[in-house]
């Protein structure tokens, strides 16, 4: 199956979607969002690297950032932090580059490695809209952790790629069907921006817009 652009999900909402399912239908299917301390923090780090010049060259290493990917065959698009493509007789050629690179994707996130794997997922959906856009292998990626400042490899083996793939067909699916799933209230909503609305009606009928939208109209009332 290939998508349509305008069916396209957003790459950034692999990592909403593996932490949370009604988290991400709160922010891509019903448009509520909320800024936290975590959320600026992240957001900070990442301009900071899309601050940067567009390419980079260190040698045998072109350093390629906030570069715009996308797959048909998934129905995502979305930006990698950075792309590294290192020169290789065992790479591809690259439009604008003389010789063979391999490409290797970088994601930047704030904190330590997180005991869930939505980053992992995250990374894993960036490498293969690369691999669908170049037509290549990409057997491995980084995740850089400012908390810990350094990088942590991730592999992409079969099972990785296969609940990559799994988890953007069920977005795609709840998407669909504009459904906002119900879960169970963990420790972790704690540090979720989306708490304050999400909260109050997760084990209710309520839509969270319904509920944003009643207080709002109690404050105009005041």
């Amino acid at each position: 199956m290939m998508y349509s652009e305008d069916e396209y999900l957003m790459l950034s909402g692999v990592q909403h979607f593996v932490f949370c399912r009604r988290q991400w239908a709160l922010i891509h299917i019903e448009q509520q969002w909320a800024e936290n301390s975590r959320t600026v923090e992240g957001n900070i780090m990442h301009e900071k690297v899309h601050d940067a010049e567009a390419h980079e060259k260190r040698g045998e290493l072109v350093i390629t950032r906030a570069m715009a990917v996308s797959s048909a065959r998934l129905g995502i698009s979305g930006e990698c932090d950075a792309v590294e493509l290192r020169k290789s007789e065992n790479g591809i050629g690259l439009h604008g580059l003389e010789g063979k690179y391999t490409v290797t994707p970088v994601e930047y996130k704030r904190g330590e490695p997180k005991e869930d794997d939505c980053d992992v997922v995250q990374l894993t959906a960036q490498a293969l809209c690369l691999e669908d856009m170049l037509c290549c292998d990409i057997p491995f990626g980084y995740l850089y952790y400012g908390g810990i400042r350094r990088r942590v490899k991730v592999v992409f083996d079969d099972a990785l790629r296969k609940r990559t793939e799994d988890m953007i067909a069920e977005m795609h699916d709840l998407y669909k069907k504009q459904y906002t799933p119900k879960v169970k209230r963990r420790k972790s909503c704690n540090a979720c921006s989306l708490k304050n609305i999400c909260l109050p009606v997760i084990c209710g009928n309520k839509k969270a817009s319904d509920y944003v939208n009643e207080m709002l109209s109690e404050t105009e009332d005041i």
